[in-house]
């Protein structure tokens, strides 16, 4: 890499750094191509990111950023899992390290907010921001649903009625 390519890697590191709500860092160790190409395909269907990066060029890019506290777990052979949504990065990354030994996960950060191991699967044990948009929108309705059930017992109940005195008068 010569510095060109260095500062535009610094760069787009930042960027990733300033739009996103947490930040997983994970350390390889000797994952297989198929295997990579497997987390990587999980990462990108939960709409997270996963890059691995030089070290000394991650801790320049988080230099000014909320997630300054993650220099600490920058050593050895890292890659960054990070995503908008504050769930969706550490359930594909943890879901992951389920199936295999060759990954471990390091830490991570919920912007100032600097998570260990255990934080991180506390986090992924969460629900995710669809899940709970979901759950709200249940919430929301359920009275809605209620209130017309209730409405419409009463006619129903009358009609049932209505049925059983004409069936009298037919019999």
């Amino acid at each position: 890499m010569d510095r060109s390519q260095k500062a535009e890697s610094v760069a787009s590191l930042n960027a990733v750094f300033n739009e996103v709500g947490v930040v997983v860092i994970t350390r390889n160790l000797g994952m297989s191509v198929k295997q990579s190409t497997a987390l990587r395909g999980k990462i990108r269907e939960a709409g997270a990111t996963y890059k691995v990066a030089k070290n000394r060029l991650a801790k320049l890019a988080i230099k000014d950023t909320a997630y300054a506290g993650l220099d600490e777990f920058l050593t050895g052979p890292t890659a960054i899992a990070a995503s908008v949504d504050p769930v969706a990065a550490a359930k594909a990354v943890v879901d992951f390290a389920k199936t295999t030994d060759k990954i471990e996960i390091v830490g991570g950060s919920m912007g100032t907010q600097v998570l260990n191991a255990a934080g991180i699967q506390a986090l992924a044990s969460m629900p995710s921001l669809d899940e709970l948009r979901a759950k709200l929108v249940g919430l929301v309705q359920a009275p809605a649903t209620k209130i017309a059930q209730l409405s419409t017992a009463p006619a129903a109940k009358l009609a049932r009625v209505f049925g059983a005195y004409a069936a009298k008068d037919a019999a």
